[in-house]
């Protein structure tokens, strides 16, 4: 799927979009099943409105925004297993992080049409920190997406700056960092981008009359350990390449409430 010259590229300017990773036919399949999950979310007491807070946009404008966005998808619906181990995937990790390749968790993105909110500008790493900085996101496009229905962007090379200030919920100042200061990724159904938890993104407001839906996983290095015990899920680590070079047992760390 990639060659040395888009790995030099990864490691020099934190992202890379990667085309035709997925078939119409599975973006097809993972459309159909993020159908299902959103209706299933809508009948239980679980669904909400996962529009990011804070001071970034006018208060009116904020409450008129909409993003739809479950973790650990891939609980769910097969479709979304299928997709964090695809040979395609594998293909890509492989080379970007290495032989040893571990799936952190996965969630859904939806932008609905006309009102889908924004991402200010951050770093995915204050929310699940590690210690030797290999997490990576894919993000899956399962429509095709552009500045006008809120593409991602990024700053190239901020991967490079370590841990940055971040403000309220793990964003970075709006003021010193506009949306319009990065580089748009404008992307086609089926393509995904990689970019490392360091490397600075966000996306605009959907404001067109299409739908913008991504899925996106988080994968990293098995010895890469987390620094803070945060984010951590039910069934976290499955291998997607190689092997993991720390043997240990894993049990489940909860207990019962009556009801």
């Amino acid at each position: 799927m990639i060659n040395q010259a888009d790995v030099d590229f990864y490691k020099e300017n934190g992202y890379l979009l990667v085309k035709g990773v997925f078939s119409p036919q599975e973006v097809q399949q993972m459309r159909t099943a993020l159908d299902g999950i959103l209706n299933r979310a809508a009948q239980s007491k679980f669904d909400s409105n996962a529009t990011w807070q804070g001071d970034y946009l006018p208060p009116d404008q904020l409450k008129k925004l909409v993003l739809k966005g479950f973790h650990d998808v891939h609980y769910q619906d097969a479709a979304f297993t299928r997709a964090a181990t695809h040979s395609n995937m594998a293909a890509v990790l492989s080379q970007l992080i290495g032989p040893n390749v571990q799936l952190h968790h996965s969630k859904m993105l939806v932008k609905p049409p006309e009102n889908g909110a924004a991402f200010p500008l951050h770093q995915d790493a204050p929310y699940f920190p590690h210690a030797t900085h290999s997490m990576l996101a894919a993000s899956v496009h399962l429509d095709d997406s552009d500045m006008e229905n809120g593409c991602l962007c990024v700053i190239p090379g901020t991967h490079k700056n370590g841990m940055m200030p971040h403000v309220g919920r793990h964003y970075l100042d709006h003021r010193e960092y506009p949306i319009s200061m990065a580089t748009p990724c404008p992307a086609e159904a089926g393509d995904v981008l990689f970019f490392n938890y360091l490397t600075v993104h966000g996306s605009d407001i959907n404001r067109s009359t299409r739908n913008r839906r991504n899925v996106l996983f988080q994968y990293r290095d098995p010895m890469d350990l987390p620094t803070e015990d945060v984010h951590v899920n039910w069934g976290q680590g499955l291998m997607v390449c190689g092997e993991n070079p720390i043997y240990r047992e894993y049990h489940p760390n909860y207990s019962l409430q009556a009801k």
